[in-house]
């Protein structure tokens, strides 16, 4: 009987045996069941979410192309980051102090000299200010800003900050002089208006007339490529005065109904200069053009210098407008309230850097409100 039992027992482990044979035997035709290339119909690949698309045979799925992304135009506030800087310091102190004091307008009239407003300005604002607190209009700190922001944006209100453009007869463009001393951005104002102003419609010229600076007139074609304006230049060293005139001659004849103007930088305490730039103005008109805007191109960074430039230069030129350039590097924004107040002449456009669109036109609410 022994015997038999043997052999059930050796049956048994032969048929397990074979089961786990098959067994493998089937798994790795499934492994590779599954390496194998597909026969049917192009799967996509998995989308996001986890879908799967399945495509019609000949059919190719579009390639999808991500989003490029691009970083939001920075405000104004942002760009004007060290001129708010400068009275930043001054507004918490004042804000943190109980009531009214002394140290109040010093720290105010601090703030404000720093900021380049100007001695004149600055004094006017505050003597205002002043009045009201005695009155006991005013009695807090708080109240007390409040009615400067609202007294710094009143002085800059009402002034007429278009670029003025006078349509008439074909064959007659208005014509833009940009004038300021060497180094003020002039060469780069016009380019980054000439793309502004063809944006807007008009067919516009360019009139190299800073024929003594080297590599001026070359500068000025590389922004006339750029804006997609045409370019009338001169001989290096030759009259300014001639340029400016053919360009004006050149746009009348070629139905172009807006000409930009270069001129060389100069100082403005340099009378034989200035005399040469008054020239270029008379010149300008007269042929078939018209001198609607002479906008005089201030250095942001220069503080007070630049009341002095913009008294001289609207003196020659009979300025229409100011482009304050480096606003955004410039803890010297106050020289605007000076240039406005005291001449007159409003700003028109500021640079807040150094692409083709970084030139804007000057708000004066979100101007204060950037310093506040």
């Amino acid at each position: 009987m022994e015997w038999i039992y043997l052999v059930l027992i050796g049956l048994v482990l032969l048929f397990g045996l074979a089961v786990l044979v098959a067994s493998r035997r089937r798994a790795q035709r499934s492994i590779d069941a599954r390496s194998a290339p597909s026969i049917g119909p192009p799967t996509a690949p998995p989308r996001r979410g986890g879908s799967t698309a399945v495509l019609e045979p000949g059919v190719l799925e579009p390639e999808v192309v991500e989003p490029e992304v691009v970083a939001p135009p920075q405000t104004l506030r942002e760009r004007m980051a060290r001129a708010r800087a400068t009275m930043a310091g001054a507004f918490a102190g004042i804000r943190g102090r109980h009531g009214i004091t002394d140290e109040t307008w010093d720290e105010l009239e601090e703030a404000l000299l720093r900021a380049d407003v100007g001695i004149h300005v600055s004094t006017d604002l505050l003597d205002g200010l002043r009045a009201r607190v005695k009155s006991k209009e005013i009695t807090e700190p708080d109240q007390l800003l409040d009615a400067l922001q609202a007294e710094m944006k009143e002085r800059l209100d009402g002034a007429d900050r278009d670029l003025r453009f006078e349509p008439g007869e074909p064959g007659s463009p208005n014509v833009w002089l940009f004038v300021g001393v060497n180094g003020v951005g002039k060469t780069t104002t016009i380019g980054k208006v000439a793309d502004q102003q063809r944006n807007e419609g008009h067919r516009v010229l360019l009139a190299a007339g800073d024929t003594f600076r080297a590599a001026a007139a070359e500068q000025l074609t590389t922004w006339a490529e750029r804006a997609g304006a045409d370019l009338v230049r001169g001989n290096e060293g030759g009259d300014p005065s001639a340029v400016v005139f053919d360009a004006v001659e050149s746009a009348s004849s070629r139905g172009h109904d807006l000409v930009l103007a270069d001129t060389a930088g100069r100082l403005h305490t340099k009378s034989n200069l200035m005399e040469e730039l008054r020239k270029v103005r008379r010149v300008a008109e007269k042929g078939t053009g018209r001198v609607t805007e002479v906008l005089l191109v201030i250095d942001a960074t220069t503080g007070q210098n630049g009341l002095a430039q913009a008294r001289e230069f609207g003196d020659a030129t009979q300025v229409t407008g100011v482009v304050l350039t480096k606003l955004d590097g410039s803890a010297k924004g106050g020289i605007v309230f000076a240039v406005e107040t005291e001449l007159g002449i409003p700003i028109k456009l500021v640079g807040l850097g150094e692409t083709i669109g970084d030139l804007v036109p000057f708000d004066p609410d979100e101007f204060v409100e950037a310093l506040f």
